[in-house]
């Protein structure tokens, strides 16, 4: 696909402009992604989050690329403001060629956190995980499931080059590589993603649409959602937002719709379902 990597760049200046959608955009991973794909050109973004006025690090971003950024508010744990933002972008953009599901949920200071046992498990729990790592990213995927499609007939996307889906899953979520036991709401709420995203895929390639439909782990970042377990993990394996981010578009830029369905690691290997 290289959406706006090298081969993009080397295409000539008239080339339509590409939009990428980051959902979950307000801090860590989601604004990284929107601050690296602000920097290439003939790239537009939408940075979608629950609360713009109080994202100060995106509304400082969308100061200084007034021309290639937009916000919207999009709260994934509720339907209608997923479909209020999916009309909202319709009225800027006529397509997207990128939607980044980015937004998750690991713990929540004095409310929850991964449970190390099943005697914590809690049916409250679960459904607030569910709702954001699973529930939240299929809805969306929904919602603006025509703009992407119209990325064929609007931006010449095909199997080549089509529009894709990247969700961020994480390879606690892989059944076969689960060793260690633990984090029950986490890893089933990323289990379950993995698998709507994978039965999203299916239906998109039967339909014979442009649209390739991947899950990404990005490793241990350093980032508010590990900062509390990231005491027994090694530098090297700890990585910056900045290079996770990099990493991530990389295995973005070279999708096709051969990928479809795949789930993969930041450094581009398959992860075990």
């Amino acid at each position: 696909m290289a959406f706006l990597g090298a081969a993009y760049h080397s295409e000539p200046a008239m080339s339509p402009q590409k939009v990428a959608l980051v959902v979950g955009a307000s801090r860590g991973l989601g604004l990284e992604f929107v601050s690296q794909l602000l920097s290439r050109p003939g790239c537009r973004v939408v940075a979608a989050c629950r609360n713009p006025t109080n994202a100060t690090q995106l509304q400082q971003l969308r100061s200084q690329h007034p021309d290639k950024l937009s916000v919207v508010m999009l709260d994934s744990t509720n339907e209608e403001s997923i479909q209020a933002a999916a009309v909202e972008v319709s009225r800027q953009h006529q397509h997207l060629d990128l939607l980044l599901n980015v937004a998750g949920v690991l713990h929540i200071p004095d409310v929850m956190s991964p449970e190390t046992a099943l005697a914590r498990v809690t049916a409250e729990n679960l459904m607030r995980v569910f709702q954001t790592n699973a529930f939240g990213p299929i809805l969306v995927s929904k919602a603006f499931t025509p703009l992407l499609v119209k990325a064929a007939e609007a931006n010449a996307a095909t199997s080549e080059r089509p529009a894709v889906i990247a969700n961020l899953s994480a390879r606690v979520g892989s059944i076969g590589d689960n060793r260690l036991g633990g984090w029950y709401s986490y890893r089933a709420s990323k289990t379950a993603l993995n698998q709507l995203t994978k039965t999203m895929s299916l239906e998109f390639a039967r339909r014979k649409q442009p649209v390739s439909c991947i899950l990404l782990h990005p490793g241990t970042c350093d980032t508010g959602l590990s900062a509390p377990f990231q005491k027994n993990v090694q530098p090297a394996k700890l990585f910056t937002r900045e290079r996770a981010v990099q990493q991530l578009l990389q295995i973005i830029d070279r999708t096709t719709c051969k990928e479809n369905g795949k789930f993969f690691a930041w450094d581009g290997q398959e992860v075990p379902w």
